[in-house]
């Protein structure tokens, strides 16, 4: 999923996208971001890389979740 988010105080248009894996009722994993002024989109093949990806994090365990987090190769992000 791209989403785009507001740059504070310049709307939409001057602000970030971000790439989020997503699956409904499992969870989200926020993967990219970048500011629009510093390019204008993704490149297809970093579609399929991100589309791969999602493959790999959407069979993990919550223990092998867990693990990444504790290693630091993820990081838990919580919505307060």
């Amino acid at each position: 999923m791209k989403k785009r988010i507001a740059r504070p105080g310049e709307g939409r248009s001057g602000g970030y996208r971000t790439i989020v894996l997503f699956r409904p009722g499992d969870r989200a994993v926020f993967m990219y971001g970048f500011a629009k002024s510093a390019r204008a989109n993704i490149r297809a093949d970093e579609v399929t890389q991100f589309k791969e990806a999602a493959q790999h994090i959407f069979v993990l365990t919550e223990a092998q979740l867990q693990e990444l987090v504790r290693r630091g190769d993820f990081a838990e992000v919580n919505r307060t």
